[in-house]
């Protein structure tokens, strides 16, 4: 403003300049216009000296109002707002924050005295980024937290009484939204989100066969009696589809109070029994949080299909991409018909007979039952006239002895096994891939085999999880079956009446049952023994199997070492670690370690960890009162109910404290009772 009131004296510069130009031309008018200039300087410097200082003044004067202003708006700011230091402690606030808090003005203490989730490590640093969104409650309000860090750096340059003092001075300033209302409708839109699921009975036609003729209406009366009343008391809505299909339709917040209760219909529908000698056992699939309701039916499907695949008696939901699991603790009841077995067989004929080649492959580490059920696929596409291979990379001690009788032998190609590399180039959409004992493309000896064709077959006796080979044209998966080998020697009984197995293929198939049931001790139900007979009769002969299962005396020496060294823990659970070292195949030893750990009394579950390729591969193995597939998919593994396993990359030590831990979780959870 002093630069402004001085603009007459720079103007009298120019009229200087202008009078030298009038002395050029007439020294008269020359000098007249001097005395014009001289008389305007004057009255120029005149108001200059009387007006400056009351302008000046009026400046300082609105200056120090608008100071004033400024802070007393601040104060009154319908907003709440505070300044603390670096370490959040605080410094001042205005009168909304202080209401709201209940706080002085000047209150000193830290902000996580007032709002507990605002912690010094969450506030904005020296270094990283000055802004930072934060979500609190104080007592019944939600609130949005904006902390700003503000520099004063330029404020100590032009101090000179703080000179020397440190650039990174900062303060922070806090600015509060109060988010409530926002979030409690935001949470009303979530609750009365529509839920759609499907249930159903999983041994309905089991159940009924068991009843006298006049009582089964009554069986089905008061099993849709217990359903429907039970969804009622939820706000759910049922309606019957089909004998035993119903369709559920519920609130979110319905399902929510339905998670903590833990579905208790599972259990209540067992209670129901009027002289039925088979309890019956239900299976809920339900799909939440698609786009569209459509979608969120075409979840609830994908759901009760896993529900099916995994055995039963269970509920899974598929929440989006993530899928969550309750109950599942009864062994699914084993299937005495075998209408499904041809079924299976006749499409799989089909499928082979449409191409050139089949593909045949397991898991990785092929073990004795993924090599028996390649060696029945086997048979079945030489009886086509296919030409087949099987995929095995890295053979096992376990299964060597087996692939021995092929090796060198005249009545079989030497392409029979071929590598992942081989496979790949054998592979084109004219070959059918045949994965056996997996269900996981993960898991697969050649993942990338399942992207080189568009016919994919799937046989396969573990439970399925979260990752399954999405793009197969014939998926068989059944939990209650033994082993694939079981599986596998149904259907060659269905394939094809040419069909003839040689002694050494059955023999590899019979070992394939042995190993899976521990020499017909685990999971062996009738069609176990069916299919055994059936491999008896077409030539397998059960002591060349038991020499070709021998062990070595390292592994029989480390297997003995991991049952020797186990920890009893929690009294019910056996926890050991196998010893890898100058072992072929020590995750094979691990298993074998942990079925023997079943035989001690008391033990329920049992855990076998074994250290191999930088990996710890765990064997889990159980009777029957422990789901050991549920503590191994929290494990990233899977498998049966009593049979399961699971591959981690970590260190014994780290691999063993999880384990304990998700045991504890789960006794707090009540999946495990004492």
């Amino acid at each position: 403003m002093g630069r402004f009131v001085q603009w007459p004296l720079y103007l009298s510069l120019l009229l200087i300049g202008m009078n030298v130009l009038v002395y050029l031309v007439d020294v008269r008018s020359g000098l007249l216009v001097s005395v014009g200039i001289l008389v305007y300087i004057g009255i120029a410097v005149l108001l200059f000296r009387r007006s400056k200082p009351k302008i000046m003044n009026e400046l300082i004067a609105f200056a120090n109002q608008y100071d004033l202003l400024e802070k007393r708006m601040l104060d009154e700011l319908p907003l709440p707002y505070a300044i603390m230091d670096m370490d959040g402690c605080l410094i001042w606030t205005n009168k909304l924050f202080a209401k709201i808090t209940g706080k002085n003005q000047y209150y000193k203490k830290n902000i996580s005295t007032i709002f507990q989730d605002i912690t010094a490590d969450k506030l904005p640093g020296i270094e990283g980024s000055s802004h930072k969104e934060l979500s609190t409650q104080f007592q019944e309000r939600m609130y949005r937290a904006s902390i700003q860090r503000v520099s004063l750096k330029d404020v100590v340059d032009q101090a000179e009484m703080l000179e020397g003092t440190s650039e990174k001075i900062s303060l922070l300033t806090i600015h509060l939204y109060d988010e409530t209302e926002l979030k409690e409708y935001i949470q009303k839109i979530e609750d009365n989100k529509l839920v759609i699921a499907l249930a159903y009975l999983d041994n309905y036609e089991e159940a009924l066969e068991s009843v006298e003729d006049v009582r089964r209406s009554l069986l089905i009366a008061l099993i849709d009696r217990k359903i429907t009343k039970y969804f009622s008391n939820f706000d759910g809505l049922v309606r019957k589809l089909e004998k035993d299909k119903y369709l559920l339709l519920m609130r979110q917040s319905s399902l929510e109070a339905l998670k903590e209760q833990r579905f208790h219909i599972l259990d209540e529908v067992k209670t129901v029994n009027i002289g039925n000698e088979m309890a019956v056992t239900l299976s809920i699939g339900i799909g939440l949080n698609a786009s569209t309701y459509l979608q969120n039916y075409e979840y609830s499907r994908i759901a009760i299909e896993m529900a099916l695949g995994r055995g039963g008696d269970q509920v899974v939901i598929k929440n989006g991409n993530s899928i969550t699991y309750f109950g599942g603790k009864a062994q699914q009841m084993e299937k005495t018909t075998r209408v499904k077995a041809r079924v299976k067989a006749q499409a799989l004929k089909e499928f082979m007979s449409s191409k050139d080649r089949v593909v045949v492959m397991g898991h990785k580490i092929t073990d004795v039952d993924a090599l028996g059920a390649a060696i029945g696929i086997y048979r079945a596409g030489r009886t086509l006239g296919k030409t087949v291979h099987i995929v095995v990379n890295d053979p096992s001690t376990s299964i060597r002895p087996l692939m021995a009788g092929y090796m060198n032998n005249p009545d079989y190609e030497p392409s029979m096994f071929v590598d992942k590399e081989q496979a790949k180039e054998l592979v084109d959409n004219n070959t059918v891939v045949i994965v056996v004992d997996t269900n996981k493309p993960s898991y697969t000896e050649c993942q990338e085999l399942l992207y080189m064709t568009r016919t994919i077959v799937v046989l396969d006796h573990h439970r399925r999880g979260n990752e399954v080979i999405e793009n197969a044209v014939l998926s068989y998966v059944e939990p209650y079956a033994s082993s694939t080998c079981e599986m596998v020697a149904e259907i060659l009984q269905y394939f094809s009446d040419d069909l003839r197995l040689r002694n050494i293929e059955a023999d590899c198939i019979y070992a394939g049952i042995v190993i899976d049931t521990n020499n017909f001790i685990t999971r062996a139900g009738v069609r176990t023994f069916e299919a055994a007979a059936f491999l008896r009769r077409s030539g397998a002969d059960m002591t060349r199997v038991r020499k070709l299962l021998r062990d070595n005396i390292d592994s029989y020496k480390a297997r003995a070492e991991a049952v020797r060294t186990a920890d009893i823990y929690r009294d019910y659970f056996a926890i050991a670690k196998c010893p890898s070292e100058g072992l072929e195949s020590p995750t094979v030893v691990g298993a074998q370690a942990a079925n023997e750990l079943l035989n001690i009394a008391g033990v329920k579950a049992s855990f076998v960890l074994t250290s191999y390729n930088q990996e710890v591969y765990i064997s889990a193995r159980a009777i029957d009162e422990v789901n050991v597939q549920v503590l191994m998919e929290k494990m990233g593994g899977g498998g049966h109910i009593n049979i399961a396993g699971a591959q981690v990359r970590a260190s014994l030590e780290d691999v063993e404290e999880m384990l304990k831990s998700i045991i504890d979780e789960l006794y707090q959870e009540g999946d495990i009772s004492k």
